[in-house]
């Protein structure tokens, strides 16, 4: 006996047992008269919102206790692909005929190509390698659907001599019969496409965003630090020492920190405000290079 039949047999077991809980009250309280049989106009609301008996509710526990889908491993790791039919929608990504090693693959080359740095860079990275693995395995649905029904089909329009002619007939004949699932697999690509599209745009707008802080946080520290320097060296230079900026943390060469300070010190003169030392510092390197290689 199904599930279901077992369920319907404890529902009109359990009324059974209510309705003759209610005469038997009824007998013990001496009722005499018998009640009045029931209109056929029946108030449906008011039926409805009659209150459940107790037999009525331990019998509806007892039927939700039976509805728990399947209890086994097997069981349940089957029920959880029961959506599955393309693999291109749901969260399941990869299917039982993929090559795991691929996807891996797949997944490594994108997360080396965009070198996601926080949580939410990795997730994007993450949706970006799927949506694209699964706009790869369309071509592949296309071609079974087509191979499918020139199987099914194969004995069509044999009347017409013409090779060419009747495998184009044919191939008429896969897509009407298959056109809706064709469709299907077209409005998924276009559905992938588009969000392959706008997961690559937010992926884009974050990282510009988190190397233009980077880039400012990193001029800012090298500001910093040179100012520092400058400092230290005047002091160094006001008791006739010798200035080693590598004792001090410093990771400018002597060179580069009296460039930057001869620039400081011509702005300040000049009214002019304090110059950038991260762009004076890749212009001062840039130049040392070239006059080396020359």
């Amino acid at each position: 006996m199904s599930n279901r039949a077992i369920r319907r047999a404890a529902e009109r077991a359990a009324l059974k047992a209510a309705a003759k809980q209610e005469k038997t009250m009824a007998a013990a309280a001496g009722a005499s008269t018998s009640p009045e049989p029931s209109s056929p106009n029946v108030d449906f609301a008011e039926e409805e919102s009659r209150p459940l008996s107790n037999a009525q509710m331990a019998a509806n526990k007892a039927n939700a206790q039976k509805s728990h889908g399947p209890v086994t491993l097997k069981g349940r790791a089957k029920s959880s692909l029961n959506a599955i039919k393309t693999g291109l929608t749901g969260q399941t990504v990869l299917l039982p005929a993929d090559d795991a090693i691929a996807y891996q693959a797949h997944l490594d080359r994108h997360f080396a190509r965009y070198s996601p740095a926080t949580d939410e860079e990795h997730t994007l990275v993450q949706m970006i390698a799927d949506s694209e693995w699964r706009i790869l395995r369309i071509p592949g649905l296309e071609a079974s659907i087509y191979a499918i029904g020139r199987l099914k089909l194969a004995d069509l329009h044999q009347d017409e001599t013409d090779r060419t002619a009747r495998e184009a007939l044919i191939r008429g004949e896969v897509f009407l019969a298959y056109r809706r699932d064709l469709t299907n697999l077209a409005l998924q690509e276009r559905r992938l496409r588009n969000q392959h599209k706008s997961d690559l745009a937010k992926l884009e707008a974050l990282q510009n965003d988190r190397k233009e802080y980077e880039k400012k946080n990193t001029k800012g520290a090298i500001q910093e630090s040179m100012l520092k320097a400058f400092r230290i060296m005047d002091h160094y230079h006001q008791q006739n020492k010798k200035f080693v900026p590598e004792p001090h943390g410093f990771v400018f060469s002597v060179a580069e920190i009296a460039h930057c300070h001869q620039a400081f010190l011509h702005a300040q003169t000049n009214n002019q405000s304090e110059p950038c030392f991260a762009d004076l510092l890749v212009a001062f390197r840039k130049a040392q290079t070239e006059s080396q290689a020359a």
